[in-house]
């Protein structure tokens, strides 16, 4: 046997050891989305809106650029600010969600805006929403839609 093959063996065992060291367990994600919910409408409203504290787990920051879902025509992400005595709602290219820490998406603040809705919006009922980071990675969530 070569004397090569000990060192090269070590290597390759410390290099896979390390590759798996920053992994996440099955089933865990860096991005999660606690006590989500979105508003249930009745038939024929065009729009509603989704709430929930969007927590980063992860050693870095992540940027959020995109929200989406089959359930909806369009998804953004929206902020109301108080501006002279009047609540204004503005639309919100990005949110950063810094490492360690969460972002609180409620009425009267940051809250996601979902429009167009492709069916019924009945309480107890489940909706798939994807939160796009500007790296590229999808989150994927399964919202409850309530009636609060």
């Amino acid at each position: 046997m070569s004397k090569l093959f000990p060192m090269t063996f070590v290597r390759l065992a410390v290099a896979a050891v390390s590759l798996g060291a920053g992994a996440l367990a099955a089933g865990e994600q860096e991005l999660r989305f606690a006590d989500a919910w979105i508003r249930s409408v009745p038939p024929g409203m065009g729009m509603t809106a989704g709430f929930g504290t969007i927590r980063n787990d992860s050693m870095g920051d992540i940027v959020l650029t995109a929200f989406s879902s089959p359930a909806f025509g369009e998804v953004s992400l929206h902020r109301t600010d108080e501006v002279d005595g009047m609540s204004r709602m503005r639309d919100v290219p990005s949110l950063k969600v810094p490492a360690g820490a969460a972002v609180e998406l409620a009425p009267g603040g940051y809250h996601l805006m979902l429009m167009k809705p492709l069916g019924p919006l009945e309480a107890g009922r489940s909706v798939p929403l994807r939160m796009t980071a500007e790296d590229g990675r999808v989150f994927r969530f399964d919202v409850a839609v309530e009636r609060r």
